[in-house]
């Protein structure tokens, strides 16, 4: 019997649809599920692609279904049922044979399996699949990290199994061990950011504008054919026109306003902390999710504070206004991919990747979640000017933030004194201000920490002083 190209391991929801999808693209697949009942069931879903799928029963027949150096993905939970899988599969490998972890995996559980198995003759990839269901089903956005013999192996498979953006595939290997990962998370916390926004522009328009839901998705679906052409702007625009099976309505209407999330976004935060760059975007929309979960707090705190007593939000031109929120929400998109690019630089140095900005920026164009049109001005800008700091000093971008930057403005303050919350785009907004001013109010911060710390400064001047004149006010407390 004929071998198969790969095997996959985790018969899911997503590793099904990453089955068929291997399967349809011409690729041979032995499978594998815990529960051999869903084994079964999987391979009567894939019908006429039955003559490329390999279903087994036990670990042992599943891996002598798979041609040597045999690259198995993994698709089930992440954390330790990874670990407990890779335990159980290790003594049915040879050496060069290849594991896959195509979950949301924390990186730094990547590099730990890497490491783990780098004297035994076997080796890890951590692969970041992008796209949800959908995406897994007919193509998502992949992001590779492992040794570069090992992405030789599965390069001709994901290939073709990629989404496709106007022919290029949206698959790369990005560079050894977490690389792959680290950069799905950085993707995850930008679309945080993202998604945050557009919902506190939906918020201005619901409750400042007092428009309905079917109005806004003619705001969202007009905006969709511009610069905010993305797959999140399109289906806000769906989502808004759906309509509620029970009572009719809207459906986002009556959706609880408390969101999920999984963790990616956290680490994020964590990691450009850890890094000591500023991604005020994403950190804004993790922390917002955290406080809609707090649904209980929030009504009594409402019942008890009451809503700020501001007059309602007034405007005297609603389709300026309007416009006005379109260059705000572009402005404030802008600075959370600034951010996640700027946390995928100082990685790419921290742990000697040497990511490829341009390359991770086109393989985002299509598949994602972030997908949009402005990724492909994203790849260009990095192309032209590799070594720019930032984004938003790039001269494509800078000019765009510079247009834009009047709208935020505006947009943001009519939000906050109408007492609509607006986290992330105020963000945006206090990152600009604070990166572009060359002068900023820091000095004051390192002489209070010198007053109470002896933690000294440096000056302007670069007189070789560095202790403020405190004499007997210098306390011993450290901070």
């Amino acid at each position: 019997m004929a071998q198969a190209e790969i095997g996959l391991i985790g018969l899911g929801v997503m590793g099904s649809n990453l089955a068929l999808n291997i399967a349809e693209k011409g690729n041979t697949i032995a499978v594998f599920n815990r529960t051999t009942e869903r084994t079964d069931e999987f391979f009567q879903e894939a019908g006429d692609l039955q003559d490329r799928v390999i279903p087994c029963k036990t670990i042992e027949e599943f891996v002598a279904a798979i041609k040597p150096p045999r690259p198995i993905i993994i698709m089930i939970k992440a954390g330790d049922a990874v670990d407990q899988q890779m335990e159980t599969l290790k003594p049915y490998l040879q050496a060069h044979d290849i594991m896959i972890d195509a979950g949301n995996a924390n990186f730094r559980d990547t590099m730990r399996r890497f490491e783990a198995l780098k004297d035994s003759g076997l080796t890890f990839i951590g692969m970041g699949v992008s796209g949800g269901e959908e995406g897994a089903r007919h193509g998502p956005s992949i992001m590779v990290g492992g040794t570069e013999e090992s992405w030789k192996r599965v390069e001709k498979v994901l290939t073709s199994i990629a989404a496709r953006y106007e022919g290029d595939p949206c698959v790369a290997w990005l560079g050894e061990n977490g690389a792959g990962h680290f950069v799905k998370t950085i993707h995850n916390g930008i679309e945080y950011a993202d998604m945050q926004m557009i919902a506190e522009i939906y918020g201005i328009l619901r409750d400042g504008l007092k428009m309905q839901a079917s109005e806004i998705a003619d705001v969202f679906g007009g905006w969709n054919k511009g610069r905010l052409n993305s797959f999140l702007i399109e289906i806000s625009e769906i989502v808004l026109r759906a309509k509620d099976d029970i009572g009719g309505g809207p459906l986002v209407d009556v959706i609880l306003d408390k969101a999920g999330q999984k963790g990616t976004g956290k680490w994020s935060v964590i990691e450009a902390q850890n890094m000591g760059v500023p991604a005020t975007g994403i950190e804004a929309a993790v922390a917002a999710r955290s406080l809609s979960s707090m649904k209980a707090e929030r009504e009594a705190a409402e019942t008890t504070l009451g809503l700020p007593d501001v007059p309602a939000l007034a405007v005297s031109d609603k389709a300026a206004f309007i416009a006005d929120l379109e260059n705000a929400l572009l402005a404030a998109k802008i600075g959370a991919y600034a951010q996640g690019f700027a946390v995928l630089s100082a990685a790419s140095k921290e742990f000697s990747w040497n990511l490829p900005m341009p390359t991770i920026a086109r393989i985002w164009r299509a598949g994602c979640i972030i997908r949009s049109e402005f990724l492909d001005e994203i790849t260009q800008a990095f192309t032209e000017t590799p070594d720019a700091a930032n984004l938003i000093v790039t001269p494509a971008f800078a000019k765009t933030v510079k247009e834009t930057d009047g709208a935020l403005r505006r947009v943001v303050s009519a939000a906050v004194l109408a007492g609509l919350p607006v986290p992330a785009l105020a963000s945006a907004l206090g990152y600009f201000d604070s990166y572009r001013r060359g002068r900023g109010t820091a000095n004051m911060i390192q002489a209070q920490r010198d007053y109470f710390g002896a933690h000294g400064y440096d000056r302007t001047d670069g007189a070789d002083s560095h202790h403020g004149p405190w004499g007997s006010g210098l306390v011993s407390e450290r901070s």
